[in-house]
């Protein structure tokens, strides 16, 4: 998808159909975190990702806003740790 902040630059996939790259950052907490502590986590990251200045910043940064719940970013995980695993495989990289 074309980024607001340049959004006359061809993105990669109109040059090279299936092209695919994404950078994401996320906050996680330990695996036994109670879930009022998750939610409250949640709840308050999600309102500072909607303050206007913060919207503003990451947009000056190039960065797309994308608040959710744990459980939708617990699905991104799955699904990108899965996407990214049948790269490996197939290009059969090992670690060193």
């Amino acid at each position: 998808m074309r980024s607001d902040a340049l959004p006359g630059i061809p993105t990669m996939g109109e040059f090279v159909p299936g092209y695919e790259a994404s950078t994401w950052y996320g906050v996680g907490a330990p695996k036994a975190t109670p879930a009022e502590i998750v939610d409250k986590l949640n709840k308050e990251i999600n309102a500072a990702l909607d303050d206007p200045k913060m919207k503003a910043r990451l947009a000056e940064l190039g960065g797309v806003v994308l608040p959710g719940s744990p459980a939708q970013f617990g699905k991104l995980i799955a699904e990108e740790t899965e996407k990214w695993a049948k790269v490996i495989r197939a290009a059969n990289i090992k670690a060193e």
